[in-house]
C-alpha cells in the first residue's frame, strides 16, 4: 500500500511539473509583462500560502495588507528596473510599511499585536523581496534577460529532481535528521553534481552568461537552496504540518516548492552586483 501511495505521488510530481513547466517557461519568453504577472501571482499566493499557515496557531498578521506590500515592492522593481519610473518612487512603499502600525491600535481582539506586526513583515521580507530580486536580475540595467531566471529555476528545478532520487535509492546519511530525516547527504552531493551539469550544458546552448558564473550561480542554488528548504521544513515543523498546501499536485503548496529560490535569490543577485562589471 505504501509503494502504490509513493509511487502515485510521484506520478502527480511529473505530471504536475510536465504541465507546469512549460506554462511558466512561456511566460518568462512570452513578453516583460507576461512575466511580472508570473512574478506578482506567484508572490501574492507564496506570502499568502505563508500567512494562511501562521494562522493556524491563532496569530493574526495583517494577510492582505501584507500580501498588498509585498506585490507592491515586485511592482515598483519592475517599473524602476525598466526606467519606467525614477529609483525615487521606491519611498512609496516606506508609508505603507508603517501603516500597520496604526491599524493594530484599532484591532482590538489582537493579544499579541507587536508579535503579528512580525509576522506580517516576515511574509514581506521572506517571500516578497527574493521575488522583487528575481524581476531586478531580469530587468537587468533595463534590459528583458529571461534567459537569467529561466537558468536560476532550471538549474534549481534539477537540483531537487537529482537530490530527491539521489537520496531515495542511495540515501544513508542524515543531513540534518532534526528538521528534516528523509534529507541526506548523498541526495545532497547528488543533486548538487546534477545542478552543475545541468548549469554546463545551458551555457552550452545559450552561451547568455560565462561558464564560471553559472557554475557559480549553481553552487549557491545548492547551498543557499538547501537551507531555504531546510527553513521551510522548520517553520512547516514548528506547525506539525506535513506540506504547506496541496494546490500543485505531487508538489504540495508554493511554499515547498519555491523554499530554494526564496533564500537563494539574495545570494546570487549579490553575486552579480559584485562582478557587475565583469559581466
Amino acid at each position: 500500500m505504501k509503494n502504490l501511495r509513493n509511487r502515485s505521488n510521484l506520478t502527480q510530481r511529473i505530471v504536475a511539473a510536465l504541465i507546469g513547466a512549460p506554462i511558466v517557461i512561456f511566460l518568462i519568453f512570452y513578453h516583460p509583462l507576461s512575466f511580472l504577472f508570473l512574478v506578482l501571482a506567484l508572490t501574492a499566493l507564496t506570502q499568502y500560502e505563508l500567512y494562511r499557515l501562521i494562522m493556524l496557531q491563532g496569530n493574526l498578521p495583517l494577510k492582505s495588507y501584507g500580501t498588498f506590500c509585498g506585490t507592491l515592492i515586485v511592482l515598483l522593481t519592475y517599473l524602476i528596473e525598466t526606467y519606467t519610473a525614477p529609483p525615487e518612487f521606491y519611498y512609496i512603499v516606506v508609508p505603507f510599511l508603517t501603516l500597520p502600525f496604526f491599524i493594530k491600535l484599532y484591532r482590538k481582539r489582537d493579544k499579541h499585536p507587536f508579535a503579528n506586526l512580525g509576522y506580517t513583515y516576515l511574509g514581506i521580507i521572506y517571500v516578497a523581496l527574493p521575488f522583487a530580486l528575481l524581476v531586478e536580475m531580469t530587468f537587468w540595467r533595463g534590459n528583458f534577460l529571461p534567459l537569467l531566471p529561466l537558468g536560476t529555476l532550471l538549474i534549481l528545478w534539477s537540483f531537487d529532481v537529482a537530490a530527491y532520487f539521489s537520496g531515495k535509492y542511495f540515501g544513508k546519511r542524515k543531513l540534518f535528521e532534526r528538521i528534516s530525516p528523509k534529507k541526506t547527504w548523498e541526495g545532497f552531493f547528488g543533486g548538487a553534481i546534477f545542478a552543475l551539469i545541468t548549469s554546463f550544458f545551458y551555457w552550452k546552448f545559450t552561451e547568455s552568461l560565462p561558464l564560471w558564473q553559472w557554475m557559480s550561480i549553481a553552487g549557491i542554488i545548492v547551498v543557499a537552496g538547501t537551507l531555504g528548504d531546510l527553513v521551510e521544513s522548520l517553520f512547516k515543523r514548528s506547525i506539525e504540518i506535513k506540506d504547506s498546501g496541496s494546490i500543485i499536485p505531487g508538489h504540495g503548496g508554493f511554499l515547498d516548492r519555491f523554499d530554494g529560490l526564496l533564500l537563494s535569490m539574495p545570494f546570487i543577485v549579490t553575486f552579480i552586483k559584485i562582478f557587475e562589471k565583469l559581466f
